[in-house]
């Protein structure tokens, strides 16, 4: 499935999710997002798609102007709408809140198919690309599907295409972005695996002063020495609790799990 594809597919079933938790009447909130209601997932999630419609349509260098929110397409009227300052808001959602999203969503998704992924874009990473932005959302979609339905209590995994390149893009962006952002401590050469136990899927990760080395599909010998802590599982939860979503506690977790809180004291939540 084409990267563009899968953003649909995930974006589709965050809009049933949030659909189906707006149909008990006031906005659950959401246990994996303390202080968040769905309806805030909602407000949170379409701001970020048409803050990225606006990155590669109008080719802005960076974010788009927060005292601006013109970018945004909010109603004049913003009576009965989720307020983010006030979060967690838990006020029945309104269509016309639904609705917004929606067609944010959809503008966007038009935008990933008619741009190639190589085109440039800003982004807060590295890589300068549309694709980044493709490769982003469709797992932050995906993660956000699985809060709006934890909230409900009948979380799905995540798909698994989606969860083993998400264990990647931990190891490839987040992770450095997050210890950047957070001012991490160095790294002091702790080495870290997942292997993932319904597919291929096998990352050896090292943390060397500031700089994080992730090593697929290798043996620890050719990491270059024995991990601090093996953990393994479904490339859904090895994703998921990479994301801070989900505990250790269903995971095989080989060698001491203490160390797994020094691998997010070196890669903390933001």
């Amino acid at each position: 499935m084409e990267p563009a594809s899968r953003f649909h597919r995930e974006v589709r079933a965050f809009q049933d999710a949030v659909r189906q938790a707006a149909r008990t009447g006031a906005a659950p909130a959401v246990p994996s997002c303390p202080g968040w209601s769905v309806a805030d997932l909602v407000i949170h999630l379409g701001a970020v798609h048409r803050g990225v419609f606006s990155i590669i349509e109008d080719r802005l260098d960076g974010p788009p102007d927060a005292s601006d929110l013109s970018f945004a397409g909010l109603p004049p009227d913003l009576t009965g709408w989720p307020d983010p300052e006030h979060a967690p808001n838990l006020e029945p959602i309104p269509d016309e809140v639904l609705d917004w999203f929606e067609e944010g969503a959809a503008r966007l998704g038009s935008l990933f198919d008619s741009r190639p992924a190589g085109d440039p874009a800003w982004t807060w990473s590295k890589e300068q690309t549309v694709g980044f932005w493709v490769r982003m959302q469709t797992i932050e979609a995906a993660v956000h599907r699985w809060d709006a339905e934890n909230a409900d209590g009948v979380p799905r995994p995540i798909p698994e295409d989606v969860a083993a390149d998400a264990v990647t893009q931990t190891f490839e962006v987040m992770a450095p972005a997050r210890r950047e952002w957070t001012r991490a401590p160095a790294g002091a050469g702790e080495r870290f695996r997942f292997r993932r136990t319904d597919g291929e899927g096998d990352w050896a990760v090292h943390f060397d002063g500031p700089d994080v080395r992730l090593f697929s599909e290798i043996s620890s010998e050719a990491a270059g020495g024995a991990f601090d802590v093996e953990v393994a599982g479904s490339a859904s939860d090895l994703m998921l609790f990479l994301w801070h979503r989900i505990p250790a506690d269903g995971l095989d977790v080989r060698g001491d799990k203490g160390r797994l809180d020094r691998y997010f004291a070196l890669v903390p939540p933001v």
